[in-house]
């Protein structure tokens, strides 16, 4: 599984890649595999506020349904529009082309709750 070393994990399985005040937020290689195939999935409109690790949107897959949480507590400054019409991104490219939202970080001292790479990995019993 792909999991890239620049980006901080939550225990929930979303990733967060952190650039300056804004991060760009999806969930990981990992969930996408756990969920199956993505068929629906609801996220908030920019100008909504999310807060750390409380649920900003919603993924069905053909297994179940399953909250979006998010790392850190913010603004939504953009959605992924192309999620809407091909949900099945997150299947294909959960790191890259299926990230779901990017927020105006309010609270930076959250970034120290963050998952690194490795414990992440830990945490999926993916390291070796």
């Amino acid at each position: 599984m792909m999991h890239p070393s620049n980006f901080k994990y939550t225990e929930q399985h979303e990733w967060a890649l952190i650039e300056g005040d804004i991060a760009t937020i999806g969930i990981t290689d990992y969930a996408q595999k756990e969920l199956g195939d993505v068929v629906f999935v609801e996220l908030p409109a920019p100008g909504t506020k999310v807060s750390c690790m409380k649920p900003f949107g919603v993924i069905e897959a053909v297994k179940t349904v399953s909250d979006i949480f998010s790392p850190l507590t913010g603004e939504v400054l953009e959605t992924n529009e192309k999620l809407k019409a091909s949900p099945q991104l997150i299947n294909e490219s959960p790191n890259k082309d299926a990230w779901m939202i990017k927020i105006k970080i309010a609270n930076p001292a959250e970034l120290g709750k963050l998952l690194p790479v490795e414990k992440y990995l830990e945490l999926t019993g993916e390291k070796e």
